[in-house]
């Protein structure tokens, strides 16, 4: 009996470090789980500037510039969220980068209007989406899983064709489809599968980064790689606010602000996952009300900034409840990482040297994955007839109208522009179909949901 009562001591610090957001580890562990968050982000950050930045016929400087701000916004963004300003930001483990959920509405855009009517509309979108924080409890039932995941699953569909071009070489490029780019894409795609599936820890979160990194090393021995770019970046340089301006177009601040709402939706799912998987409770609705407040300025930050919007990045969230470390402390140092990053261009010149067929191999990976993480959200209700008329409606519209541009060049001024991408009015008619259709979305029984929860859970 005497051995009782000191039995539980060595597990307490554990459990204050694990599950307690503002516990705060030793340096020697909390600066190497910061630079993990960093290099599990960097591949999905740094990749949507590169994107646009072909869209808009950017120049290799032009394209460094971008990588340096997304850097310093996401470091930015991630410091909102993990430290706070009053009751914006969730003060949790929250790593944020640059949404890949903008970029179906953000392309088509920057190609008629350019980057300046993106970066306008992202600024609105942002102030938008703290009003909706603001008022997160009031409207929340607007969204439910059926609407959200119809949306995220279009979202990954509408980017597959932009990674396999970027796999074939990149649109325009003269050895486009050729042998040697969809050789190294697939081999970059093998990389990425073979790690995600047999690697472990770390490694497994990092497999697109092992990807990435494997491609453009055999990219180096090929002779594929131009580093006239590094040589040419400046060693230290603080990102310049504006570079490009700002233009308010209704037609893109539509579009932005529809997926905005969506977006916002998927930052409460993220947190939710980090109080539940992590810390092993429900979120606060303090927590999630400035969770989505962060968001909202870090987008209009990023626009300032010439960048796109951001968000907090659900990979992370899957390295969390990997690692069962909850300190927000340890991604601060993640942030504080990035920003240093963002203040050397030479970095982005490195980034922006590696061919468009390695980003296009690791491409395939993440947008499909986009598309899944869709349906496992519409998993998370009863697909009864009233659900699977929505979903058939939306799904339509969003995969249709792109398919047949004709339409949408029939349509008057600008509104065609809205139609090209068709995730607007799928968005719009999921939830127009939602709001009016006799019933409600019926969710799974509990222990349905949480066995789904605990079979995802096993791969992060």
């Amino acid at each position: 009996m005497t051995d009782a009562g000191p039995s539980p001591q060595p597990t307490k610090p554990s459990r204050t470090v694990n599950q307690n957001p503002d516990a705060m580890p030793p340096l020697g562990k909390a600066i190497p789980l910061g630079i993990q968050h960093i290099m599990a982000m960097f591949a999905g950050n740094v990749t949507p500037p590169i994107i646009i930045a072909g869209v808009i016929g950017a120049t290799t400087g032009e394209q460094i510039f971008l990588i340096q701000v997304a850097l310093f916004v996401a470091g930015i963004a991630t410091l909102i969220q993990t430290i706070g300003m009053g009751p914006i930001g969730a003060r949790l483990p929250i790593v944020q980068g640059t949404s890949f959920g903008f970029l179906p509405v953000a392309l088509p855009l920057a190609g008629t209007f350019g980057l300046p009517a993106v970066l306008g509309a992202s600024l609105v979108a942002g102030f938008l989406q703290v009003g909706l924080g603001a008022f997160l409890k009031k409207i929340r039932h607007w969204f439910s899983p059926v609407v959200t995941g119809i949306v995220v699953l279009l979202i990954g569909i509408t980017l597959m064709p932009v990674g396999l071009n970027y796999a074939a070489g990149g649109v325009g490029a003269d050895d486009f489809a050729s042998p040697t780019n969809l050789g190294l894409a697939l081999f970059v795609l093998v990389v990425t599968i073979i790690v995600h599936q047999f690697g472990r820890g770390f490694l497994k979160a990092a497999s697109i980064l092992v990807g990435l990194v494997s491609g453009y090393l055999v990219a180096i021995a090929l002779g594929m790689v131009d580093f006239s770019s590094v040589a040419n970046a400046a060693w230290f340089s603080i990102p310049r606010p504006l570079q490009y301006g700002m233009e308010f177009q209704l037609t893109a601040i539509i579009g932005m602000t529809l997926i905005m709402f969506v977006v916002g939706l998927e930052t409460i799912g993220n947190i939710s996952a980090i109080t539940i998987g992590g810390a092993g409770r429900q979120a606060k609705d303090r927590e999630l009300s400035g969770g989505v407040m962060a968001d909202g300025v870090a987008t209009s930050f990023a626009a300032v900034f010439n960048t796109l919007p951001n968000t907090a990045y659900a990979q992370n969230v899957g390295l969390i409840t990997l690692t069962g470390v909850v300190s927000r402390h340890v991604v601060t140092i993640g942030g504080i990482l990035l920003i240093c990053m963002g203040l050397f261009p030479k970095l982005g010149g490195l980034v922006a040297a590696m061919p468009h067929a390695v980003l296009g191999g690791a491409g395939v990976v993440m947008f499909g994955m986009i598309a899944s993480a869709g349906l496992k959200i519409i998993q998370e209700c009863e697909l009864n007839q009233r659900a699977m008329l929505i979903i058939a409606v939306a799904m339509s519209l969003g995969i249709g109208l792109p398919a047949v541009e004709a339409i949408a060049e029939t349509m008057p001024g600008q509104a065609g522009l809205l139609l090209k991408s068709g995730l607007v009015p799928a968005a719009l008619a999921a939830l127009l179909l939602d709001a009016v259709l006799p019933g409600k979305p019926q969710r799974k029984a509990p222990e349905e949901v949480t066995a789904k929860g605990e079979e995802a859970s096993s791969t992060p």
